[in-house]
């Protein structure tokens, strides 16, 4: 890219992000599913952040938390390699005036904690999409099932989370509500956490393991609106992994695809040509795209320029991305970064 183009793409870019923010603090006046916002991968990493607050606090509209429900350990914990223990920046406060003052490497429960007593000390902060990457699946038979984990995230955080049961009120399912109705509008969704799962790693490279997280979630989620409990639900599950067509058909049962409006995947892929990422923002589903920095021309994953990710940021919203995702916690300007989806 020659030097005048690369900064005419970022003025472009800084026209279009004081378009949509508006004044400081202020939701823009869009919908959820029609703006392109920013998320910090594995942003547990105590590298990155010494406490889970300051990932809160760091203005990313998405944050990534890897979670680990095996038998061999206890609870659900909060690591990035480690099955057995946790290694993370959440340290369980019971209040706003306890964060930042705890013991780290606590499991979800505690992570979900830290969010709550953030969100007290934060009225009407930015919706925050919380991407759970089960890393080995759910574990029903040992208790952290599907069932534990609404539970679980019910108690910590209450009425802070925006769920499919909220999403779908007033229609069959959640594909079925955001074709008819989009997403509310991101001022509605001020003061928000959603939850979105997606298969992990281990889970997917496990030839043992049949039911992945994104299969026993949606069915979750079709068994509680078959007995009117949807409202108890708490999570999106994700289609995991750039794909063309309806990446949903690779599900065998055609009953579980409408549970699906969250798509994630790598972001070069995407972008690689043979995928018409349109089908996403026409039909308001959101597109995780990760990776960012590799799209070519590739840039640094960590530190690149400002000027660098925030032209990326455009590329990735013209593509219709709902979220650009890299590990760019240096730049929290980069991070607050609000553009509108498809432009």
């Amino acid at each position: 890219m020659n030097g005048k183009r690369c900064v005419g793409t970022v003025a472009a870019a800084a026209a279009a992000v004081f378009a949509v923010t508006g004044p400081a603090g202020a939701e823009p006046a869009t919908t959820y599913d029609t703006t392109t916002a920013v998320g910090v991968h594995n942003a547990y990493e105590k590298e990155k952040y010494p406490y889970f607050a300051d990932a809160l606090d760091s203005g990313a509209s998405l944050v990534e938390l890897d979670v680990w429900a095996n038998g061999l350990g206890r609870s659900w914990r909060v690591s990035h390699s480690n099955p057995l223990g946790n290694n993370n920046n959440c340290e369980g406060a019971a209040s706003a005036a306890e964060l930042r003052t705890k013991d780290t490497d606590q499991d979800f429960g505690a992570c979900l904690a830290d969010m709550r007593a953030w969100h007290d000390a934060h009225p009407g902060h930015r919706p925050i999409l919380v991407k759970v990457e089960m890393k080995d699946g759910f574990n029903a038979k040992g208790g952290r099932g599907p069932d534990a984990f609404d539970a679980l995230v019910r108690q910590k955080l209450g009425d802070a989370v925006y769920g499919p049961g909220d999403l779908t009120a007033g229609h069959a399912t959640p594909d079925e509500a955001v074709r008819a109705k989009g997403w509310p509008a991101r001022s509605a969704l001020a003061g928000k956490f959603l939850i979105e799962l997606i298969p992990g790693t281990v889970e997917e490279h496990n030839p043992f393991d049949k039911l992945w997280t994104d299969v026993e979630y949606a069915t979750h989620l079709k068994d509680l609106a078959a007995q009117g409990k949807l409202a108890q639900s708490t999570a999106f599950p994700a289609v995991h992994g750039a794909a063309a067509g309806d990446p949903r058909e690779r599900y065998a049962d055609p009953a579980l695809r409408p549970w699906f409006v969250v798509f994630d995947g790598d972001a070069a892929t995407y972008l690689g040509g043979g995928i018409d990422t349109s089908w996403y923002d026409t039909r308001h589903y959101l597109l995780v795209m990760t990776d960012a920095h590799k799209v070519p021309p590739v840039i640094d994953g960590t530190h690149p320029t400002e000027a660098e990710a925030l032209a990326r940021v455009r590329q990735l919203a013209a593509a219709h991305a709902s979220f650009a995702t890299a590990d760019w916690y240096p730049l929290p300007s980069v991070l607050k970064t609000v553009v509108p989806r498809g432009a």
